[in-house]
């Protein structure tokens, strides 16, 4: 096309090159109003704009049907244009979309996800504090599509651009480059969610009750976030811990949202858990508990009213030499409404109410009997350090009790909010919440079999010669060795180089799954009798291990900062101060054994000691008692030691012989 002609014609679609022409003949003729009424014509049809910058390579129109490098250029050639031409642009874009999106116009679906991809590469669009911004629009669309759809879209938006002089037959992507373009869309995504919610916090005077939960434009983002996490969990491009949103979960309403959510009405983040991280998790559930539990007491009340006593907890009573025994029939006489009461141990013989602290020490004790190996019901690796089921073909009821009752006590625990000194790899939890396991899973419990079944797979030598093995396995229970097939045939089908990958699938799936099915069934059977369609749904199996285990990352620098103080001591107390630079100079094990003596276990809760209510308490002036604590509410009771030296001497004492000392 001729200079001076350009503007002669019609245009049904815009490419780099056509519009540099157009700008050089608009700036040859000073006819920007020419211009400004071509650009317009492109930007109002869905005809013309799903059709400019298309891939000419058959190739890459196969991983995205428009040159992104060409529109991206081509908006940065826009931006040299006068500004009023660049605002009609967007502003026949925005009429655009919001056409189409009324009009659900499935017909032309395919071109119009090319508007979309085309729009996204103009920072005017995108960027969210821009005027013209088309951002919320574009969400609005991507959000009205369905799935198979959005997901398409996901993927084209996150190929990377590729320019066009390159041998294109040729080009190989790195996973680093998918990786950058991700970021960059969830980025996108994420930014516009938070400037949402952040500028528009209601004072505290503010009456006008917004909320989250409202904002069509936070709704229609968060369901685009939901594509983007649905291809993240395919293709593992970054954690996902960045899907986490800072603002959502500071000003997520839990009251309101969780209802929602329990009700399927109105929009909910628990639909988009993958948004909230898992100390915000962990309080709905507590939410969930807590209002379950008042359900439960208020039940009880009524029914004592009619039917006689009736108590309003979940009450243990045990022998301290008994206790799997005791609590195993005491817990098969309860009904599923008793479960969902707040728990209350008693230990017989023994003076106390339990406010928490009793019901601590309860779970403690009865893990490490039922984790003892003179029970066998599980085995444990000692080079990875973690437990798994003990295999056993001749599991009989009796064994098969025992394992519901620990995922029924690994429930219980949950609902009532008690960390577990728990050592199971993290195929446990995704076998509880029906995630698939593998390889990668049979490498953290068992490394050694782990790489040694890696190693099979790696293999290029002739395997059948060098293995000389069937599709068969031994496994030792109770001093005997059974053998058994990985599939039907197995004692007549050899191991070759065809069939190595089945046999390490089959293998690994024989050790984790098979050869304990019986074993988990019961367990999950227990642990779903107190949780299931409860809230732990939204967790993810990683957040599940935090949530039951706590984490062993013991931020003492958090601890202080949130701890608080009773009985006329401050922060800047002496006692205080001498206090924390002991806490501070205690080794891991140390600070590990403190934080047991005065809460009742080692670890952090979900979302690190910032988390934890604890309480400093003067327990009068200076003595040579030692100090002590109420676990149940996490306070520590200290003298006011003459010295720092007294002090640190004193806290040593108690923290070595905390199990049954001191403790309240």
């Amino acid at each position: 096309m001729e200079l001076t002609d350009a503007f002669l014609f019609s245009i049904e679609y815009l490419d780099l090159n056509l519009l540099k022409k157009l700008k050089k003949e608009a700036e040859t003729l000073g006819e920007w109003t020419k211009l400004a009424e071509k650009l317009a014509s492109v930007f109002s049809q869905a005809e013309c704009l799903g059709s400019s910058f298309l891939q000419k390579s058959a190739l890459l129109k196969q991983t995205c049907p428009v040159d992104k490098l060409q529109a991206k250029e081509a908006f940065d050639v826009m931006l040299e244009l006068p500004s009023v031409l660049t605002t009609a642009a967007t502003e026949r874009s925005k009429r655009l979309l919001q056409s189409i999106t009324r009009n659900n116009k499935d017909s032309m679906v395919e071109q119009n996800l090319n508007i979309i991809i085309i729009l996204f590469q103009s920072p005017m669009a995108v960027e969210d504090s821009h005027e013209n911004s088309l951002l919320p629009d574009l969400c609005e669309f991507m959000a009205a599509l369905d799935s198979e759809h959005q997901d398409k879209l996901c993927n084209y938006l996150i190929e990377p651009s590729i320019s066009t002089d390159k041998n294109t037959m040729n080009i190989d992507m790195t996973q680093d480059q998918y990786i950058i373009q991700f970021r960059h869309i969830l980025k996108i995504l994420q930014q516009l969610v938070s400037t949402r919610l952040l500028s528009r916090v209601p004072s505290s005077s503010s009456t006008s009750g917004f909320s989250p939960n409202s904002d069509p434009v936070v709704i229609d983002a968060t369901k685009c976030i939901a594509a983007l996490y649905r291809l993240n969990e395919e293709k593992k491009y970054i954690s996902y811990v960045e899907f986490y949103n800072d603002a959502v979960n500071e000003q997520l309403e839990i009251k309101e949202d969780f209802p929602n959510f329990k009700d399927r009405k109105g929009f909910s983040f628990c639909d988009y858990p993958f948004m909230l991280n898992p100390a915000v998790k962990a309080d709905v559930l507590k939410v969930e508990s807590v209002f379950q539990m008042r359900h439960e007491l208020q039940d009880a009340f009524f029914r004592a009213l009619f039917q006689g006593v009736n108590s309003p907890y979940l009450v243990l009573e045990i022998r301290r030499d008994h206790i799997i025994s005791d609590t195993l029939l005491q817990l098969e006489e309860k009904s599923i409404h008793d479960l969902k009461k707040q728990l209350r141990v008693q230990f017989l013989g023994e003076e106390g109410v339990d406010e928490g602290g009793v019901q601590k020490e309860f779970f403690q004790l009865i893990v490490r009997e039922i984790f003892d190996s003179k029970y066998g019901m599980f085995t444990f690796n000692e080079e990875s350090r973690l437990c798994w089921f003990s295999p056993n073909p001749v599991l009989d009821d009796i064994n098969i009790r025992e394992y519901k009752l620990v995922g029924l006590l690994l429930g219980l625990a949950v609902y009532n909010s008690v960390i577990l000194d728990l050592h199971f790899p993290l195929g446990l939890y995704k076998k509880l919440m029906d995630v698939d396991i593998g390889l990668p899973d049979l490498k953290r419990l068992d490394p050694s079999l782990g790489k040694g079944l890696e190693r099979l797979l790696l293999f290029h030598g002739d395997i059948e010669s060098e293995y000389d093995r069937s599709f068969q396995v031994d496994i030792q229970s109770f001093g005997h060795v059974f053998t058994c097939d990985l599939k039907p045939d197995g004692a007549k089908t050899l191991l070759t180089n065809e069939n190595s990958a089945e046999f390490v699938e089959l293998y690994t799936q024989f050790v984790l799954s098979k050869s304990v099915e019986k074993q988990f069934n019961a367990f999950r059977e227990g642990f779903q009798i107190v949780c299931q369609d409860s809230a732990i749904k939204i967790f993810r199996p990683e957040e599940v291990e935090q949530l039951i285990c706590g984490s062993s990352d013991l931020d003492f620098d958090a601890l202080e900062t949130s701890t608080v103080y009773d009985g006329g001591w401050t922060k800047d107390s002496d006692i205080i101060k001498y206090f924390w630079e002991i806490v501070h100079s205690f080794s891991y094990e140390e600070k590990k054994k403190l934080l047991f003596f005065a809460t009742g276990s080692d670890r952090a809760p979900i979302g690190g000691l910032s988390k934890l209510q604890f309480v400093i308490a003067k327990n009068g002036g200076d003595s040579d008692r030692l100090p002590t604590s109420h676990t149940c509410y996490n306070v520590l009771l200290l003298c006011e030691y003459s010295s720092k030296e007294k002090l640190k001497e004193r806290l040593l004492t108690s923290i070595s012989n905390a199990e049954g000392f001191g403790m309240i």
